[in-house]
């Protein structure tokens, strides 16, 4: 499994110049909130996604006053192998990723390379927040773990931008219009039936996760919705066309795509306590670590940002000693106290690190 061993950062958020040496295991970011723990683990998250976790543009990740920023990451890989990984990034809209000083061709090729999961306070907006948040999430899932499933979704996309320029442009070009929907209904097709199967497995996973956490008997559960379940999208497509001329954009298709999050038959987002919804958010994503784990391929990276926030001192003890073990990933974990995190850490694991977190600078502060 990748386990990253040492990170350089430069100008990226708070960061002006960081490099830092990790524990293979557990590693501990502390300090106070606005300090810059969250950041360190969105440059990790970046050397792996090749963006960062949250919304925004590119311009939010330099740093105050500066125009570009730089990650690189060295990694042993399997076969005891090491890789170096790097990104520059600059406010011209250029962007280059490296694996051992070689640039991608297509930096598409690098998703799930580095396999990552994190767990943060701002996925209260896949409860809370439209469909996009939601697909977003299962988009990032898949595309670590297949990349048939990131290909399809790509080609769809830019398909679908081009449709679209067509509707905004007024052009009445049927003929047009029906290469571009029987192109897309072919790639819509397995990103459709890996939604639908990711969806499935999802369920029983983030139950069993959620009884774990909250103790709660309410029943959890995850409906897929698509327009694909009416029939072919080209039908679809074709259907819809005269609406999709009125509106002046595709009005059907995969980016209609939406995941209920249910507790005992109801939208969690309406019937969920504020501590259900975090337990749930928890057990979503420990599941989705669960089933990349699972896939075949190497074990992600698993990046808690304030998991005290979501839940209670016993409830993050019980899920870090499910997690610790061997076979699992490395760990990355933020907190404001370390006197709170540290007797977890430590009775679960002699292998880890700790770091301070004062104004984007960071110190190891080991024993």
């Amino acid at each position: 499994m990748p386990t990253l061993q040492k990170i350089v950062i430069r100008d990226f958020r708070n960061i002006a110049l960081q490099e830092l040496a990790f524990s293979p295991n557990v590693n501990c970011i502390c300090g106070g909130n606005g300090e810059g723990k969250t950041n360190l683990l969105d440059a990790i998250w970046y050397l792996s996604m090749t963006k960062s976790a949250f919304s925004g543009g590119e311009r939010f990740n330099f740093r105050h006053g500066c125009d570009s920023f730089e990650i690189g990451g060295t990694y042993t890989m399997e076969g005891n192998l090491t890789a170096r990984f790097s990104v520059r990034s600059n406010a011209g809209g250029e962007k280059i990723f490296k694996r051992d000083d070689k640039a991608y061709d297509r930096i598409s090729r690098h998703i799930g390379v580095l396999p990552v999961v994190m767990v943060s306070p701002a996925d209260i907006a896949l409860v809370s927040d439209s469909g996009d948040e939601r697909r977003r999430f299962v988009n990032t899932v898949l595309s670590q773990m297949d990349p048939v499933y990131l290909d399809a979704l790509q080609q769809y996309n830019r398909l679908l931008l081009q449709r679209n320029k067509l509707l905004k442009a007024d052009v009445r070009d049927s003929a047009l219009l029906q290469v571009f929907d029987e192109k897309m209904a072919i790639l819509a097709g397995p990103v459709f039936e890996r939604r639908e199967r990711f969806a499935q497995g999802l369920v029983s996973v983030v139950s069993e996760y959620y009884t774990r956490i909250s103790g709660g008997k309410e029943q959890v559960g995850i409906e897929y919705r698509s327009d694909l379940r009416k029939g072919p999208l080209a039908e679809l497509m074709l259907a819809h066309r005269e609406r999709d001329f009125i509106f002046k954009y595709t009005t059907c298709g995969l980016q209609r795509d939406d995941f209920i999050f249910t507790m005992d038959g109801w939208p969690i987002r309406r019937c969920g306590s504020q501590g259900q919804q975090k337990s749930f958010l928890v057990a979503l994503k420990f599941a989705q670590y669960e089933l990349m784990r699972r896939g075949g391929g190497p074990a992600p990276a698993l990046l808690l940002d304030d998991l005290f926030d979501k839940l209670d001192t016993g409830r993050v003890a019980n899920l870090l000693s499910m997690v610790s073990a061997s076979d699992f990933g490395q760990i990355f974990i933020t907190d404001t106290h370390r006197d709170r995190l540290s007797p977890i850490i430590d009775s679960l694991t002699g292998e880890r690190a700790y770091f301070e977190t004062h104004e984007g600078t960071f110190t190891r502060q080991d024993g």
